[in-house]
């Protein structure tokens, strides 16, 4: 093996991406609008939900209670007659409708436990969910405090509780869903470009004329990752300096070199992941057919979605074969909650050895198709 054999080969991958313009696009696409996008505008998030309210009281407290629908949780409500409900619910233009019964502020002042119908489009599911608590906790809310001004005695809770949020204070989920984004778009791009790479070459011919030099697969292979690792890398350091700290104003805790140290880490595994997949696959459409089998579960069960607690004991176990598990543990504890190499060691030495076997299986395999087209 030969150092400068290495070096100048991925020199050339730089060069022959560079000639690529729509993988170019995507890479800067993947990394900006689409961590952008993520971000800002994920699906569990209630933002400017349509309401309407069939005020049959019409009275002081009523009318406080619907003044509390506010942006950006919820559009300004709409005031509607209960003939209207049903049709405007059937024609989707509300998500939630409620329903004051008359009287309802005499009831509630004369301790009679009033009843509040909220109709819910649960074909939003996501909205339907988080909203639905909303409501809830806003009409409490005010009918308390207005039970409270006119000197009844609110209902005593006998615990007191006193929340305190940390790592994320706000419960802003731009927070989260930023750095989760990038998480995803470094894997997705690090076996693309490793996977297209080596397609290209089988596909320009190029491969013939390497093997007919002074290389070894091995120095090819490395060349490569080096390369293509290298692109990712910078492309997330950006992402997340220009994007998440810049654009998006999300603090983060801990040191950025260990995080890009670890993000160094897991490309050498997914670009070896990307390559085995490209000697598998004869042409790019058979290529992205094999990443939508490989990306989805990598992507969804290693907790950058959901938490790994709430999946199935034998899938957080198989998922910790996957190196990217693995990177969403790591990244969580330095980026939300500052944790040092002391803390995040074991995932370092997990990516090591889960990288070294995925090197070593796409090696194995890339020298066996090379053989066959010697």
């Amino acid at each position: 093996m030969r150092l400068g054999n290495i070096l100048n080969l991925g020199i050339k991958e730089f060069r022959s991406l560079l000639r690529d313009p729509m993988m170019l696009v995507f890479i800067v696409y993947a990394l900006t609008f689409e961590v952008y996008s993520a971000a800002t505008v994920m699906p569990e998030t209630l933002q400017k939900a349509p309401i309407a309210i069939v005020d049959e009281d019409r009275s002081p407290l009523s009318r406080c209670i619907a003044d509390s629908f506010m942006s950006p949780y919820f559009m300004a409500p709409e005031l509607i007659t209960r003939a209207e409900m049903d049709a405007r619910m059937d024609a989707g233009l509300d998500t939630f409708a409620l329903d004051i019964p008359p009287d309802f502020q005499r009831d509630v002042l004369a301790r009679r436990s009033p009843t509040i119908q909220l109709n819910v489009d649960a074909t939003r599911m996501t909205q339907a969910f988080a909203g639905s608590g909303y409501i809830q906790a806003i009409v409490m809310t005010e009918v308390n405090g207005y039970a409270m001004g006119h000197q009844m005695t609110a209902m005593a809770l006998p615990v007191s509780l006193n929340l305190r949020a940390r790592f994320n204070p706000e419960l802003n989920r731009v927070w989260f869903g930023s750095l989760m984004e990038i998480i995803n778009q470094v894997t997705l791009l690090s076996i693309v470009l490793a996977g297209a790479a080596l397609i290209r070459e089988r596909e320009h011919g190029t491969v013939e004329h390497l093997l007919v030099m002074p290389v070894t697969p091995f120095e090819i292979m490395m060349s490569k990752v080096w390369a293509m690792g290298l692109v990712v890398l910078v492309g997330s350091a950006a992402s997340l300096l220009v994007v998440v700290q810049g654009l998006l104003a999300v603090p983060i805790q801990g040191s950025v070199m260990l995080f890009l140290a670890g993000s160094a880490l897991v490309l050498f595994a997914t670009t070896s992941l990307g390559i085995f997949l490209g000697t598998l696959a004869r042409s790019m459409p058979q290529f992205g057919l094999l990443l939508m089998l490989v990306l989805l579960p990598l992507m969804v069960l290693s907790g950058a979605i959901t938490p790994r607690e709430s999946m199935p004991d034998w899938v957080q176990y198989v998922m910790l074969a996957a190196p990217n598990t693995h990177f969403v543990m790591l990244s969580q504890a330095i980026l939300y909650r500052g944790a040092g190499l002391d803390v995040v060691w074991p995932q370092f030495l997990s990516l090591v050895a889960i990288g070294s076997v995925l090197f070593a299986l796409a090696l194995a395999r890339f020298r066996r198709t090379l053989a066959l087209m010697a």
